[in-house]
């Protein structure tokens, strides 16, 4: 599972996703995140998915690869699931056993909750990080955030500090696996016995790992001193960043996305949320 954590990936690629300005892709984010929430019934969730598989198409991820990031998910999946299954109410009893109870209503919304979960999660990383490269993410970042320097709030060395913490999340899972796997080759075993078991067999993984992150930020901060660097003040771009009229084209679908989703809600449902 460690090796199908994808988050802080980059995928080049040429497509309209890819040549999206990064200031932009990060407002779309956070639209796309407030706009899942207003699907409420069974219509306005079909459009959720259509949603998903819209934005898989036109970035050309694998589908392989958006599955198997959604692995590390499974245990909020399941969780999710439980609750919405066992604790919610309806009219349509299906299950009576002692005091367990399930419901045809608690069964949709855990199904639906499934859809807006897996929903984000693939919106989300298509359109931010899967499609655009750290640096781009970094320089949207800091000019989206420009106006704080008025209150004195370091904001290069936020958006620096946040595009080094994406772009590292897969060398330290890659060096995650490869400690486990020689603990393993030693005997190691960090899938049987009791959780407490499990968690003090993590012990001779973390230590060696925090010690390679520690190593790792000391490599990085000597070679960024080497190049000269001394922070945002005084500093150019090689890229300066463009609106155009796909990144006008990508704010208009958003919004009739969410007015669709309204519209949707209006529809009778057999349930809604």
């Amino acid at each position: 599972m460690i090796k199908d954590i994808t988050l802080g990936q980059y995928f080049p690629g040429n497509t309209i996703l890819h040549r999206l300005d990064p200031r932009g892709k990060i407002i779309l984010t956070i639209l796309y995140i407030v706009v899942i929430f207003f699907a409420k019934n069974l219509w306005s969730f079909a459009a959720v998915i259509a949603s998903a598989v819209f934005l898989t198409i036109i970035s050309r991820i694998s589908p392989k690869t958006l599955l198997k990031s959604m692995k590390p998910l499974i245990f909020v999946l399941a969780f999710t699931t439980f609750f919405n299954v066992f604790w919610t109410e309806g009219e349509v009893l299906l299950v009576k056993f002692w005091i367990i109870e399930i419901y045809l209503e608690g069964i949709i919304f855990a199904v639906m909750m499934i859809i807006r979960i897996s929903a984000l999660l693939v919106g989300t990383t298509i359109i931010l990080t899967y499609t655009t490269s750290p640096i781009m993410l970094t320089d949207g970042l800091e000019q989206l955030l420009a106006p704080l320097r008025k209150i004195k709030l370091p904001v290069h060395e936020f958006s620096m500090m946040m595009t080094i913490a994406l772009r590292f999340i897969p060398t330290l899972i890659e060096e995650t696996d490869k400690i486990m796997s020689a603990q393993k080759a030693r005997g190691a075993d960090f899938t049987s016995g009791s959780l407490a078991k499990r968690a003090k067999a993590l012990v001779p993984v973390l230590i060696p790992l925090f010690i390679s992150a520690f190593r790792r930020a000391d490599e990085l901060a000597t070679a960024m001193e080497c190049r000269c660097y001394r922070g945002g003040e005084g500093r150019t771009r090689m890229n300066i960043l463009h609106y155009s009229g796909r990144d006008t084209l990508a704010f208009i679908i958003m919004i009739l996305f969410g007015a669709a989703l309204i519209l949707l809600n209006q529809i009778p449902s057999a349930i809604s949320l």
